[in-house]
């Protein structure tokens, strides 16, 4: 177990959705507010070898949480194919290389549920990951994240750097990127369903429009359950084991459109533009390993959490 209140803890991306929720965390656990450090590109661009090794020498952590990423839903990834994969590979490259040299303590490496083959046996167990290529609109951003497992297993092996990796699945909740051009699924739906409630209220006559066919399956966490894991696993693990986060249930993108409509009241037309890609066919992972080695399983139940997040977002919007 770490003892919280000594360490110097850098998390990137900590001031991003699911930063904030780790950094509320770590202050609960004991993280000094002056120990607690959020990089911000503006200060150091994690792309950049020289920016990240001069983070270290001025910021001297002792634990780093990488929670940085560059990613977005399908039209994003489809749009940043090398943009994503550079980005993500190069963050990653860098700041755990220049974790061996400073001396580092722990390293925790977010990963991704689109690392996970295209195919790959439903539920989705750790030992599968490397047994099959990744759908192919994300695999960029899945295949450098994944990349980063055995660049840190390898760091283990010969530098003897302590380190976890977490594989969380698509996350939700308050906060969240609702940018139409960049917004992952759930958010996408509730600022589509909620604008056509609006409409429809005015007009009487609104229609929500979605990409592909709704046969696809998703599955989804609560932000804050993440968080508790990826917490958890800085505390308790100290090699590069992937470890899933997730609930072990799905749901198809047809279901969750009717739920998310539903929730938020709107009750006009939905139709499926079968132009645009499904993406990966079904998602859902195996969450034993977490309950054994951390302790931890998700607690919020969905619809909860989606009352929560469409309450949030009614909020930002007035």
């Amino acid at each position: 177990m770490l003892d919280w209140p000594q360490l110097r803890v850098i998390v990137t991306g900590g001031s991003g959705f699911l930063g904030n929720c780790v950094c509320r965390l770590l202050r609960q656990r004991g993280v000094a507010d002056d120990r607690l450090i959020v990089v911000r590109q503006a200060d150091y661009d994690l792309t950049v070898q020289d920016r990240v090794a001069q983070m270290y020498r001025d910021l001297k952590p002792q634990v780093v949480i990488h929670l940085a990423a560059e990613v977005g839903g399908i039209g994003a990834n489809r749009d940043h194919p090398g943009r994503f994969f550079y980005a993500n590979m190069s963050m990653g490259l860098h700041l755990i290389e220049q974790a061996r040299t400073a001396g580092l303590r722990k390293f925790v490496h977010t990963g991704t549920v689109c690392a996970y083959p295209k195919f790959a046996e439903v539920p989705f167990r750790e030992d599968d990951l490397w047994n099959g290529y990744p759908e192919e609109t994300n695999a960029p951003y899945g295949v450098a994240k994944k990349a980063l497992f055995v660049m840190l297993d390898g760091y283990r092996r010969e530098y003897g750097l302590d380190c976890a990796v977490v594989v969380p699945v698509n996350l939700y909740g308050p906060r969240d990127n609702f940018d139409p051009s960049t917004s992952h699924v759930i958010p996408a739906l509730i600022r589509k369903c909620e604008s056509a409630r609006l409409d429809a209220e005015a007009r009487r006559d609104a229609v929500v429009t979605c990409w592909g066919t709704g046969s696809a399956s998703r599955e989804f966490l609560y932000v804050e359950d993440a968080a508790e894991g990826i917490v958890r696993a800085a505390e308790r693990i100290d090699s590069p084991e992937p470890i899933n986060l997730g609930t072990g249930s799905e749901i198809t993108i047809r279901d969750l459109v009717k739920l998310i409509a539903k929730l938020c009241g709107f009750a006009g037309r939905i139709e499926w533009d079968d132009s645009k890609p499904d993406g990966q066919p079904r998602r859902c992972l195996d969450t034993s390993r977490a309950r054994q080695l951390l302790g931890w399983e998700a607690k919020t139940s969905f619809e909860e959490g989606l009352r929560t997040t469409i309450d949030w977002w009614r909020g930002e919007v007035g």
